[in-house]
């Protein structure tokens, strides 16, 4: 089994509150959830209008298979063209066995 975490600060475009701004993200959560079935979080800048970091958390039996839905998470992001991808952080979890 591997586990794997991504991590991706957006700047969310055109929002002008916080408000707008939840509007956008819960938008991005429910569709890469169930677009690619896995758990999404916003994990950072709450609080911030125009940015979000989102937690996007993954299990896969092969390490490949992991590799390649957390790149496709990724790429979806970028083709939204209501954010801005900024960062992009991997974390994986290997199994001991």
């Amino acid at each position: 089994m591997h586990a794997g975490a991504l991590r991706i600060e957006l700047r969310i475009r055109d929002a002008h509150s916080l408000k707008e701004k939840r509007q956008v993200v819960k938008s991005i959560t429910t569709s890469v959830g169930r677009t690619f079935g896995v758990a999404v979080s916003e994990v950072g800048h709450q609080n911030l209008w125009n940015r979000a970091t989102l937690g996007v958390a993954a299990v896969a039996p092969q390490a490949g298979q992991l590799d390649r839905i957390l790149h496709r998470v990724e790429q979806h992001l970028r083709e939204r063209v209501d954010v801005e991808v900024l960062e992009v952080g991997v974390s994986h979890l290997e199994d001991p066995e």
